[in-house]
């Protein structure tokens, strides 16, 4: 607020909300007076003034539009949104209409100007025609007057001006006589102004009064003028004059009220809007009717396709007619039958190859009972036989024994092929499992050189598991880490968050390409098939650990970098059911440090099997990870 203010909010003691209404309300006067000033029909700019009132009214338009979306809640946005994003139909008549609004709202304000422009020029040449005559008249008049008295004067005056009035036409007329101020010759004493009733010399602009002031020769002006008539602003037009009368020259205005064009064209705007509107309606009728013509069909098909997806092979698309859509849907329909051909059999083929193995794998198990018996009682008399022959019987005993492992693996892929692969689930301490699983695989890490260490945070955590399962899968993933670590130290991190539990194997082996990484878990795939075996194995084993795991709702991943060793991740929750957000231990080895409380990035060692070449040994240490 300014000083002036201030002082007065002070003596009269008002505040700030009183004058911030003040301000308002002397703000909705000045625009009141714009809007008077914006409709007196100024003629010399109206194409522009008229564009500029349609600008404004869009603006404003739009502005209450946008404070509208603005105050719209959240959830009534983000549905316009997904309406948006997921709908043709909805996309397209929107785009339709908003572009069918610029149009009609464009041609709409050209016809309007047009009109208005029309209506302004018919009314100004008649008024021009009038004056001119009325005017001529006057002055013929005023020249044959035979009168030198006051009265006669004056009667003369005030009859010729009455004749000028034509209140009952179709555009009311009135008269402001006034004489022309410092003239040389001197004025006529008797008649000084004259006007219509209610009417001044105000009501003249002084523009148009200096225009007929300045004239030296007899010549009209107009202007366009507010002319206000029962308390109501209606749009005129004054039209002015010089004549003379006994030797003194007057100012002679014919004003005309044109408010009943204005009249008709606020009749036409409205007719106008109305048509616009019922135009827009129905371009959005008939695009929606088209649109729906189309897009259904590919609805329809998108649905169809979804419930392929979803496994319901017979599902097909009606077809109607003889169109594009028919032919779309006779194409979708004729593809949906060799899928679902095509897809039968090769769940037939599936089928017969998971019964062929089974049959085959349970066939077995009798003569390689025999075999297996055979080889055992040969293996145990090897110390009898000569050099090759006891050679010979350890090689078959050996695989024998491969092929024993590798008729079980099959048994078990079968199972899950077969879907009767179940779970014995119940609270198991995971930790005592690796322990276990560590222990168990001395031998092997002795006959490999290699140093196993395990790492977590505490001495137990339960999990709601299989442990059979999982301990063959630790097994499995231990053994490979051992078999390719090349003779290097193996780690084992457990640790466990707020709804899951994870366990790395990790090893600085040979390491394994990102493409083998993720071809690791296929059925009797191998990195480098010339390799040889020195523990035995039958390709299965990862295989397999991936369908345990799966049966948990669990992950099982795998990392590698060539000569970096590679790591193996299981991650199960810790709950029967039970969702995973993240793993708690790092697949990544830059992060496989296990974080112990207190931000410490040491891990403990529980429980360290260090088989060396020279044999084992055991202890507890506090050790790097």
């Amino acid at each position: 607020m300014d000083h002036e203010e201030g002082v007065r909010t002070a003596r009269e003691g008002v505040g700030p909300a009183y004058l911030r209404a003040r301000r308002r309300r002397i703000a909705a006067a000045r625009l009141a007076r714009r809007v008077r000033r914006t409709f007196a029909w100024r003629p010399r700019h109206i194409v522009v003034r008229r564009l500029w009132i349609a600008f404004a009214r869009l603006r404003r338009l739009g502005l209450r539009t946008l404070a509208g979306l603005v105050r719209v809640p959240g959830r009534v946005r983000r549905a316009f949104a997904r309406r948006w994003r997921r709908s043709l139909q909805f996309r397209t008549v929107l785009i339709t209409l908003v572009l069918s609004c610029v149009s009609i709202l464009g041609v709409g304000v050209y016809l309007s100007n047009q009109i208005a422009n029309s209506l302004f020029q018919e009314r100004l040449t008649q008024a021009e025609l009038q004056t001119r005559q009325s005017v001529s008249q006057v002055q013929e008049t005023f020249d044959g007057a035979q009168v030198t008295d006051q009265q006669g004067v004056l009667k003369l005056v005030n009859d010729t001006l009455a004749t000028l009035e034509a209140r009952d036409s179709g555009t009311p007329r009135q008269y402001v006589f006034l004489a022309v101020p410092n003239q040389d010759q001197p004025r006529n004493r008797w008649v000084d102004s004259r006007a219509s009733y209610l009417r001044t010399e105000n009501d003249i602009p002084q523009s148009l009064r200096q225009a007929v002031e300045g004239s030296q020769q007899p010549q009209q002006f107009w202007e366009s003028i507010p002319l206000t008539v029962d308390n109501t602003v209606h749009p005129a037009i004054a039209v002015g004059n010089k004549v003379s009368f006994g030797g003194t020259v007057y100012e002679l205005y014919l004003l005309y009220d044109i408010k009943s064009a204005q009249d008709t064209l606020d009749e036409m705007q409205s007719v106008l809007w109305f048509g616009g509107i019922f135009l827009i309606l129905l371009i959005g009728a008939i695009v929606w009717i088209v649109t729906r013509s189309v897009v259904s069909p590919v609805s329809h098909a998108a649905s169809v396709s979804e419930k392929l997806a979803a496994g319901q092979l017979e599902e097909r698309m009606a077809v109607e007619g003889e169109d594009e859509v028919a032919r779309l849907a006779k194409s979708f329909n004729h593809m949906a039958a060799s899928l679902q051909e095509q897809i039968t059999q090769l769940a037939a083929l599936s089928q017969m190859q998971q019964r062929f193995v089974s049959d085959v794998s349970h066939e077995l198990r009798t003569p390689l009972t025999t075999v297996r018996m055979a080889a055992e009682v040969l293996y145990d008399a090897r110390e009898q036989f000569d050099p090759v022959n006891k050679r010979s019987a350890e090689l078959l005993y050996n695989q024998v024994e491969r092929f024993q492992a590798l008729l079980n693996d099959l048994l078990e892929i079968s199972r899950f092929d077969a879907g009767v692969a179940r779970l014995d689930v119940e609270p198991q301490d995971i930790v005592a499992v690796v322990r276990n699983v560590v222990d168990t695989a001395e031998p092997i890490a002795l006959a490999c050189g290699s140093e196993v260490h395990l790492y977590t945070r505490t001495a137990g955590i339960v999990v709601d598991m299989d442990a059979r399962r999982i301990e063959r899968v630790l097994r499995n993933l231990l053994l490979n880490a051992l078999e390719h670590g090349e003779g290097k130290p193996v780690e084992v991190f457990v640790a466990a968050n707020a709804d899951a539990v994870g366990v790395a194997v990790r090893d600085h082996g040979i390491g394994m390409s990102p493409s083998e990484a993720a071809r690791v878990f296929d059925r009797f795939w191998r990195a480098d098939p010339a390799r040889a075996r020195k523990t035995g194995g039958s390709g299965l084993g990862l295989s397999i650990a991936t369908e345990d795991v799966k049966l948990h709702s669990g992950w099982l991943q795998a990392w590698g970098r060539p000569g970096e060793g590679s790591c193996f991740r299981l991650t199960l929750p810790l709950h029967s059911g039970g969702t995973i957000a993240e793993s708690p231990v790092a697949l990544e080895p830059a992060r496989a440090a296990l974080p112990l409380p207190g931000g410490s990035t040491r891990g403990i060692v529980v429980g360290t099997s260090a088989v060396l070449a020279s044999g084992p040994g055991r202890g507890t240490k506090d050790d790097g990870a």
